[in-house]
């Protein structure tokens, strides 16, 4: 049986779980997602014991992934609208920066022109300083999601460190990048 599917998924005061057909929709202080589960695996809502289960109708090994993640998923969705997730980015370089205009983000990370991004709905961006930037939501995937996409403009590159990577956060800690020599110049002889 799945250690992680096996276990119930508790539900916390002041968040609301509603089952229709497939369809699994989690309401909190943070926000409200919604999901739809693969019809191979069966979700019971026990509102008496406050929990979620996740049922699996066959032993394979199809059954059993999917038993696991759709318990994780529901699991994440529960933790997103009670404590948001959060990614910090960290960009090092000269020159280089962010700046919050209304609902976008722009970069000036070495390029000609500035990178210009649409924050997705439901994700909040805060910059403590020019050269930090927080992405929080309550949705795991589409956090991370985007703070990929943000760090994909400029990845930290290992000879001068210029870049951006990701600083320490309650859910993981920072990123090191790991500093090549350059190529030494001597005599060739």
């Amino acid at each position: 049986m799945s250690r992680i599917g096996k276990l119930p998924v508790a539900i916390p005061q002041g968040v609301k779980i509603g089952l229709r057909g497939r369809t699994i929709q989690v309401e909190g202080p943070h926000g409200k997602l919604s999901f739809e589960h693969h019809p191979a695996v069966g979700v019971v809502l026990d509102q008496e014991r406050g929990q979620v289960r996740v049922e699996r109708p066959s032993n394979s090994k199809q059954h059993r992934a999917l038993h696991g993640l759709t318990r994780a998923l529901i699991q994440n969705m529960v933790r997103g609208v009670t404590e948001p997730y959060e990614k910090r980015l960290l960009i090092q370089g000269v020159g280089y920066g962010a700046a919050l205009k209304g609902r976008r983000l722009e970069l000036t990370v070495g390029f000609s022109h500035p990178v210009v991004f649409e924050v997705p709905e439901g994700i909040t961006v805060e910059l403590p300083g020019a050269q930090e930037i927080v992405i929080r939501g309550p949705d795991k995937q589409a956090v991370g999601e985007f703070a990929a996409r943000v760090r994909r403009t400029r990845p930290p590159e290992p000879y001068n460190a210029k870049g951006i990577r990701y600083g320490r956060s309650k859910d993981m800690p920072e990123e090191i990048v790991r500093r090549k020599a350059g190529k030494a110049f001597g005599s060739g002889g």
